[in-house]
């Protein structure tokens, strides 16, 4: 799969982009990266370091400017990844330094709401679970590569944004977490008493879960820190309110998971593949008891169904990917009806890129 979306030259900015742009070349990028640095490497017939290096110099001269940058969703971090692996092989480029500092200060002069929740994006007061995947991996390696000094500020502030989230978004009914909040209470669909939205989208969750396993990754050396053990806690809630939840016909998640079986909801790819990914990594880690076979029960069914029902084999040898919704947003009425209507893409990076970061997880378990 990570040949195929090489072969379809994607992870590469266009002349035009949009905004969605810099989150599908940053997961991109981040699977190529966990190919990389897997045994699978040895395996791989394509330069994907060039092609990360490509991805990168197609969208750095973009990100220069820190004032700038808050214009674009905190998306915009998850190309810290691929910035870091150019900056490493290349001290002298100044270009990228420079986007990668642009992207730092850009952190702090991100609009916040009144409790200093982080906008997503420049709807006023608005903050979304899909954020945090981009902000807490960024914010962490940048600490940890160049002032370490402050990395207990840093985590801090991580923590902080991750629980406000939990704390307007967090859904009793289900354990898990609607899309996101408006701290105003005034857009359309924000709950009177906690701003949250309506629905548990399951993509905006996956990329809440992926941020949180990945976070604890990155900050393994910490593991006795009650910072850490906070998130770990977080962690393990939500993996067991997504084991909970998992259809039990295809073992696969719902894209409105909280009206599970409505009609016009069906079973959605992307945010499937990311909660295979945040369960096999999470047993793999020690985060989550090996001794429970729910979690792997559950993401090995999981990972069946995604891979007999959403992968496309051609004759040519590569693969396709199906199933995956385009964009769920809440500058919209944020209703049941618009989730479930929004097109679905195919070969959209979403899915696939987050399909190849669960199979090479899937491959440690088998190994």
């Amino acid at each position: 799969m990570a040949d195929s979306i090489i072969s379809r030259g994607q992870g590469i900015a266009p002349a035009e982009t949009q905004s969605s742009i810099f989150l599908q070349i940053g997961i991109v990028q981040t699977a190529l990266l966990r190919v990389l640095d897997s045994p699978l490497s040895r395996c791989t017939e394509l330069d994907y370091r060039s092609y990360v290096e490509k991805g990168t110099q197609s969208i750095v001269g973009r990100l220069l400017n820190a004032s700038q940058d808050t214009l674009f969703p905190l998306d915009r971090l998850s190309l810290g990844r691929g910035l870091l692996l150019d900056y490493t092989g290349d001290h002298d480029n100044k270009t990228v330094k420079s986007a990668l500092d642009a992207l730092r200060r850009s952190i702090d002069l991100q609009p916040e709401n009144q409790y200093s929740g982080l906008w997503y994006f420049t709807y006023p007061n608005w903050s979304y679970l899909d954020g945090m995947y981009s902000y807490a991996s960024f914010y962490s390696l940048y600490t940890t590569f160049f002032n370490p000094t402050v990395t207990n500020k840093t985590t801090d502030d991580i923590i902080y944004q991750l629980d406000l989230l939990w704390a307007h978004c967090f859904d009793n009914s289900t354990g898990l977490l609607f899309h996101g909040y408006d701290a105003s209470k005034t857009a359309v669909w924000a709950n009177p008493a906690t701003g949250a939205s309506p629905v548990v989208w399951d993509r905006a969750l996956g990329w809440y879960f992926m941020a949180l396993v990945d976070w604890l990754e990155i900050n393994g050396f910490e593991c006795l820190s009650t910072q850490w053990e906070h998130v770990h806690a977080r962690f393990v809630a939500i993996a067991n309110g997504i084991v909970k939840a998992a259809d039990p016909v295809s073992g696969a998640w719902w894209q409105a998971l909280n009206f599970p079986e409505r009609e016009g909801n069906y079973i959605e790819s992307s945010g499937s593949a990311m909660f295979v990914y945040g369960l096999y990594k999470g047993i793999r880690l020690g985060y989550l008891r090996s001794s429970d076979q729910r979690y792997k029960n559950t993401a090995d069914k999981a990972y069946a169904y995604l891979t007999n029902t959403f992968v496309v084999k051609n004759q040519n040898g590569t693969l396709d990917w199906n199933g995956t919704v385009s964009v769920c947003s809440l500058n919209s009425s944020a209703t049941y009806e618009y989730y479930v209507t929004q097109p679905l893409l195919f070969n959209s990076v979403h899915g696939s890129a987050s399909f190849v970061l669960a199979s090479l997880e899937h491959e440690i378990q088998v190994f």
